[in-house]
């Protein structure tokens, strides 16, 4: 299923709350900040542009990285995504900033 969502399924997630299903079954309060296209990473033979998503938590967070779930309106849960956080670099420390790849 992950070959088939594009950057137009987060469209409508951006700058909304949203949970992120961890690993260990727990939710995590996300915002998603940015969608951001790589078409110069993009493979001849395929269809789709990659893109990254950046998010970031709305509360303190130890999660650092592993697959997660989340929920897509007109695709529905999104199992098995690999989610990895980013140093904060001078954003609120106390929150967490994560990074999803769509190749």
């Amino acid at each position: 299923m992950l070959q088939h969502v594009s950057s137009e399924h987060f469209q409508s997630l951006l700058d909304q709350p949203c949970p992120l299903y961890l690993p260990d079954g727990s939710q995590l309060q996300i915002l998603i900040e940015a969608i951001e296209p790589r078409p110069k990473a993009q493979l001849p033979e395929m269809s789709r542009v990659p893109f990254n998503v950046q998010l970031h938590s709305l509360h303190p967070t130890d999660f650092v990285d592993g697959l997660c779930n989340l929920e897509l309106p007109g695709i529905g849960l999104l199992e098995g995504i690999f989610v990895s956080r980013e140093p904060a670099l001078g954003r609120d420390q106390a929150l967490g900033y994560f990074n999803i790849v769509f190749n």
